[in-house]
């Protein structure tokens, strides 16, 4: 009988923890049935069967405030994570997205358990900002799997083994059924223009955009009848975004998370937090504009390490403001309502952002082998080729 392969995964934010819940599930299927899965994870991990050593919950912020509350308890369980390799005999660990966690969690991976391999997905956008962090990367990790065609390059430049696997967060939505349409019939919105509102998936985001979002909303819906506002809400702040949005209430739809995508496909525009998600409309074809404000320590920080004109991955790619974008001090009402206004009201604007959507999405190459699929390939040809498991998987 063959020693079990031990495979740790370490995922705390939610888009580390969307990521790790398809990768695990790939990497149980092709492993054998003894592998030993430990780390931790969230909520879609644990969904997919994946049992999280602790609660990550602690970790769900952003920006630099955030971060330096959350120091203490990541610094904790990073330890944890470390001696988890090391009490485990841990063959292989994979460090997922949350760049501040997952080099210290790999750094203690090293230090107690030195024959464990460690792999970070999700590599830190050093083409954005801090290209320093290269170093950090050669020095912690044995190989990174990109979601981006052309970060390897900046990766294997250092010396460090890098693949690019694609982002399955894009993928899904790029395979989802959208079906505009029946989204428009069975919330009676035929006479309708449609905006979606997406404020993001963090607490700390949500509270900064919510106050200018509210009398966005409010202006819109006086001038403008005949417009739906339409929010799905990321279900990590679900209950949160409904009690900031309360004084716009009545002039919200709240819809189900399964319905975002035929929603993105119906909507005529959207108002976007900065992140995936403007991707994620663009892959749906939805005009937008992008808000977005954090506090003021950590806007002071992003400017001293940004080196990226843009916050959206295809404002960058285009090298211009395909999309408008709203930052800090410009995301005002006064700023935002009359942009979003002009949006909805200019078909030929619209249309100008879509056909560049098509454009920069071919760039990113979504339309390929599943990513979580081409993750376990990188993840069992690193084990093989480090003599850890033979040829044909045992």
């Amino acid at each position: 009988m063959t020693t079990p392969i031990t495979v740790l995964l370490a995922a705390v934010e939610p888009s580390g923890d969307a990521l790790g819940a398809s990768l695990y599930r790939v990497l149980k299927e092709r492993l054998p049935d003894n592998t030993n899965f430990i780390g931790c994870g969230g909520i879609a991990m644990e969904a997919a069967g994946f049992s999280s050593a602790f609660s990550t919950d602690a970790f769900s912020v952003i920006g630099l405030t955030g971060f330096l509350k959350a120091i203490p308890e990541g610094m904790k369980r990073a330890r944890e994570i470390g001696e988890l390799a090391a009490s485990n005999h841990a063959d292989i660990g994979v460090y997922i997205d949350g760049w501040a966690f997952s080099w210290r969690a790999a750094r203690y991976t090293k230090l107690y358990s030195p024959n464990t391999l460690t792999v970070k997905y999700a590599t830190p956008q050093v083409w954005a900002s801090r290209p320093k962090r290269v170093e950090r990367v050669r020095e912690h990790f044995d190989s990174v799997l990109t979601l981006l065609p052309f970060e390897p390059a900046w990766f294997e430049a250092a010396g460090v083994r890098a693949e690019f696997v694609g982002n399955p967060n894009f993928q899904s939505v790029y395979e989802q059924n959208m079906d505009g349409v029946n989204f428009i019939q069975q919330h009676g919105l035929q006479d309708k223009k449609i905006l979606i509102v997406l404020p993001g998936s963090r607490k700390s985001e949500v509270s900064q955009l919510a106050p200018v979002l509210n009398e966005t909303i409010s202006k819109l819906v006086t001038k403008h009848p005949d417009l739906a506002v339409i929010i799905p809400p990321a279900p990590s702040v679900r209950y949160f975004v409904k009690e900031l949005f309360a004084p716009s209430k009545d002039q919200i739809t709240y819809i189900e998370p399964e319905e975002r995508f035929s929603a993105f496909k119906a909507a005529t525009a959207a108002i976007a937090a900065s992140g995936t998600v403007t991707t994620e409309l663009a892959i749906a074809g939805t005009p937008m504009i992008v808000a977005y404000k954090t506090d003021a320590l950590t806007a002071l920080w992003a400017k001293s390490v940004v080196t990226t004109d843009y916050v959206t991955i295809l404002n960058n790619a285009a090298g211009r403001e395909v999309i408008p974008e709203y930052l800090q001090e410009d995301c005002t009402t006064e700023m935002v309502l009359p942009a979003i206004e002009a949006l909805l009201s200019d078909e030929v604007e619209r249309t100008r952002q879509k056909a560049a959507f098509g454009k920069l999405l071919e760039e990113l190459e979504i339309d390929q082998a599943p990513a979580a699929e081409k993750a376990a390939d990188a993840v069992l040809e690193l084990l093989r080729s480090n003599g850890r498991l033979n040829a044909d998987g045992d």
